[in-house]
């Protein structure tokens, strides 16, 4: 568990931040309020604003047509960032709720971790470890109905036979796997994006991305989303292999207890991740110390 802590503190990530009620200039304000650096208007279909951060790194406010006004409303895109940023994104998610940004149903946090670095195998272990837990992760996340069934639909059954088949040792095989065909150079909006796990970025930006978060306004529930990230990833990095055999089914009389299982498995225990645990745990039903509910008596 220590090691698989100790990877996930060396990935990569970024996030996609989507908010209303906040144009892009007031957006990129508040982030240049935390980071410093320059304000630039780069326009474009996006009508994009960068803050260039001092060690050059960009920040962003894109449009978005999910979500509505295009007047009063910004996805923020972060530059790859690290572990040691974790305290500034939360800055910068704090000053943004100052400066009036709401999260109604239509926004979302997607999360991206840079796998450049893994082979296919660790890859594929990632894909494996998610949808084996897929019902309890989406339930935690409290992802709503309607994403999940557009947005945000849950991992392709056909891609896990064809996975299992193919068991891919290379980024090819893995292609053709995720796809069903060889699309080495995936358009920016395939319709394969649209699962809570997205493997298209491994062949475009070298990451895999998480959809599976609501829009968040709250630092905490930020940071806990991408740590859970990082910890899969570091897990699926680390293991020598993973099963997407009997796929755990949701249990709402154990949902608590599974699920504090499984971020122990992670390594996510003490007091470093208490706070990350909680918010993981807290959309659950169920009792975290007892899988079957606290016996009578105790």
């Amino acid at each position: 568990m220590t090691n698989t802590i100790q990877t996930a503190k060396e990935l990569t990530f970024g996030t996609e931040l989507e908010y209303t009620n906040i144009s892009r200039e007031r957006a990129v304000k508040a982030i240049h309020s935390v980071v410093g650096g320059t304000i630039r208007y780069t326009g474009g279909g996006y009508d994009e604003w960068t803050v260039v951060a001092p060690d050059g790194r960009h920040w962003k406010a894109v449009s978005d047509g999910s979500l509505g006004s295009r007047s009063t409303s910004a996805e923020v895109v972060t530059p790859i960032l690290k572990w040691d940023d974790m305290d500034t994104l939360q800055a910068v998610v704090r000053e943004l709720r100052k400066a009036g940004a709401k999260t109604p149903e239509c926004t979302s946090q997607h999360v991206h971790i840079g796998v450049r670095d893994f082979n296919a195998r660790q890859i594929a272990n990632f894909a494996r470890i998610f949808y084996k837990q897929e019902e309890l992760l989406l339930k935690a996340a409290g992802t709503l109905q309607r994403r999940i069934d557009s947005y945000t639909r849950r991992t392709d059954r056909e891609f896990i036979a064809r996975l299992e088949k193919a068991k891919p040792t290379t980024r090819e095989e893995l292609n053709k796997a995720w796809f069903g065909y060889s699309n080495p150079n995936p358009a920016h909006y395939d319709s394969m994006r649209y699962h809570a796990i997205n493997l298209n970025n491994v062949w475009r930006t070298g990451t895999v991305e998480v959809r599976a978060f609501n829009g968040t306004t709250h630092a905490g529930e930020v940071k806990s989303h991408i740590v859970l990230c990082l910890a899969i990833a570091a897990l699926a990095k680390n293991a020598k292999c993973a099963s997407t055999k009997n796929q755990r089914p949701f249990c709402a009389e154990s949902a608590k207890y599974d699920m504090r299982v499984f971020l122990l498995r992670l390594g996510l225990i003490g007091e470093e991740f208490k706070n990350v645990r909680m918010h993981l745990l807290k959309h659950l039903p169920g009792n975290t110390a007892w899988k079957h509910g606290r016996p009578e008596g105790r």
